[in-house]
């Protein structure tokens, strides 16, 4: 198995400005990587931020209502209630099975088995 050698490419502070120019004159960030062979995802976004041109980043903006933000809050509340009462019948059913491992050793007999046989 022969394994593949990466490419680390080294850009130089000019051709970070030239591109980052660009960017602020209209480019998109996908445009200019794809022009100049850029593969890495970040590391436009990251000279745009090294040379404090942050307002050409795209931002993600929230807008919600007024009663979404207080019914966020109930279903993480109701979430994590749940989770707890998970957790709460996993340990209760492993202690029954543990119940019924310990009564089958001390009876000698399959209980879960025998469990529905009328004696």
């Amino acid at each position: 198995m022969t394994k593949r050698k990466k490419t680390i490419n080294r850009y130089s502070l000019c051709f970070k400005e030239k591109v980052v120019q660009e960017i602020s004159s209209g480019s998109s960030i996908s445009e200019v990587r794809r022009r100049y062979g850029i593969n890495g995802n970040t590391t436009v976004q990251g000279w745009i931020k090294h040379f404090g041109r942050e307002e050409l980043l795209n931002k993600v903006v929230r807008i919600e209502m007024i009663g979404e933000k207080d019914r966020l809050k109930e279903l993480e509340s109701e979430v994590k209630k749940l989770k707890i009462a998970l957790v709460e019948k996993t340990i209760a059913l492993d202690a029954m099975e543990t119940l019924v491992k310990i009564a089958n050793r001390h009876y000698k007999t399959d209980i879960k088995k025998n469990l529905g046989q009328k004696q």
